[in-house]
């Protein structure tokens, strides 16, 4: 890999502390355009404006949609401010480019009689496995949280005393949020659960699979869709 590519993206995970996911699209988007330029043997920092407008409508003409176009432009723009304040560039090339128009999306929201409904009259399945459904959902509509913060809460993030739970967001800054009395109670009555059935818990994180392993995003997507479907017909 590039020498500076490196260095930027060791920044990003030791002095920025992005997250893996960020890492790894950071990376992805930045090697795709090392790729585009080899025929012009060119490395990525040596890269004119020109360059990067060809790299955009080879994109296009690939059908990629504006919007991750975009992004990957994003990357490449932090790439140069890095190299730029450690005077290993002189001028952003991307200062002469402009990047696609992207539509705005409007949210997809439950309406409050589906989500009511989901958490009152929902049959979830007895024992651990519906309790732990149960709880992401009560977690993320009572606090919400991103996805990747939820992963990641730890039962010692739990002030059962003050109803409150630290959270653990982008860039390693920590926030507390208050809860309500009878999420905290659920909570509780959760913990107690789990640690009467499920062995071998993976580093006392608060949510974690019957196996006691911590759980992945994938697992909490479909679980998230699963009794959404129940309530509502949005998509996502």
């Amino acid at each position: 890999m590039n020498p500076k590519l490196q260095s930027f993206l060791n920044f990003l995970q030791y002095e920025k502390r992005s997250s893996p996911h960020t890492l790894q699209s950071y990376s992805n988007d930045l090697l795709q355009f090392e790729v585009f330029l080899k025929p012009y043997e060119k490395e990525i920092e040596q890269a004119s404006h020109i360059d990067i407008r060809n790299w955009m409508v080879s994109m296009m003409e690939l059908k990629i949609t504006p919007r991750s176009i975009n992004r990957k432009i994003s990357a490449l723009n932090s790439f140069y401010k890095f190299l730029l304040r450690k005077g290993e560039l002189q001028k952003n090339p991307l200062a002469k480019v402009q990047t696609p128009k992207t539509s705005k999306r409007l949210p997809a929201f439950v309406e409050q009689p589906g989500i009511d409904k989901l958490l009152t009259q929902t049959e979830f399945p007895e024992g651990y496995g519906g309790a732990l459904d149960k709880m992401i959902l009560e977690l993320l509509y009572g606090t919400g949280m991103r996805r990747s913060e939820l992963m990641n809460l730890k039962e010692s993030d739990f002030d059962s005393y003050n109803s409150q739970l630290k959270v653990l967001g982008k860039g390693n800054k920590e926030r507390i949020i208050p809860i309500h009395h009878q999420l905290a109670d659920t909570i509780k009555e959760y913990i107690q659960l789990k640690r009467q059935t499920v062995e071998g818990q993976e580093g006392t994180y608060l949510l974690v699979s019957p196996a006691g392993k911590k759980l992945e995003a994938p697992t909490i997507y479909k679980v998230v869709k699963k009794y959404l479907s129940l309530v509502t017909t949005v998509d996502k």
